[in-house]
């Protein structure tokens, strides 16, 4: 019978289920490599026929989540269209909410340090993820003449940024059961805000 860690034979996703288990629990540099061999159920020295170490196992979580991530995004843009604010006010939503559903992915991709740009697959996936986002920036200003249009590339990383400042402080854990709204309402009042400041939406 074959163990259970090893899921069929595939020890190397049974290290990365394992390791994100151990981070949900005790942070991105809580837990060791004999820890995650130990929950995979495998021998302490196992973990090292795939990963170096506990960093590159993180890598692998981070690649992983970013590739979900992008995933949901596209979808959160295709399922606003074809309205460009209900698309770009969707891949906002869609940000929370994956911070939510997986928070170890989502440790492991923007808490844990690793370094994005020194692995040329991560980055890739990566930016897929910021891609979907300037896009439906870039649909969202389409309407305003060139010369008072602001960088879709600007407004993405604004509204990144915003979006993760509301995952942080009130969509994961502590302190956010503390907040008397929503992230999700405090996120669309936010964007509301800045996209008329920036003159893409109209003043009420």
């Amino acid at each position: 019978m074959a163990r259970k860690g090893y899921h069929h034979g595939n020890l190397k996703e049974a290290l990365v289920e394992a390791a994100i288990a151990l981070i949900e629990e005790k942070g991105p540099t809580g837990f060791t490599m004999a820890e995650a061999a130990k929950q995979a159920n495998v021998s302490a020295a196992a973990p090292y026929r795939h990963f170096s170490g506990r960093e590159e196992i993180i890598a692998e979580i981070a690649r992983q989540g970013f590739g979900i991530f992008a995933d949901l995004m596209e979808f959160a843009y295709q399922k606003g269209q074809p309205s460009a604010l209900s698309a770009f006010e969707s891949t906002g939503r869609a940000y929370l909410a994956f911070a939510r559903k997986y928070p170890g992915y989502y440790i492991a991709m923007f808490e844990s340090g690793v370094q994005i740009n020194a692995n040329a697959e991560l980055a890739t996936v990566a930016n897929r993820a910021m891609n979907v986002l300037t896009q439906a920036a870039e649909d969202l200003c389409r309407h305003l003449p060139a010369d008072k249009r602001p960088p879709a590339s600007m407004i993405s990383h604004h509204v990144w940024a915003l979006c993760h400042g509301m995952v942080e402080l009130f969509a994961r854990g502590e302190p956010g059961t503390r907040s008397p709204f929503s992230a999700e309402d405090l996120l669309e009042s936010s964007m509301g805000i800045y996209l008329r400041g920036l003159g893409v939406l109209d003043k009420d």
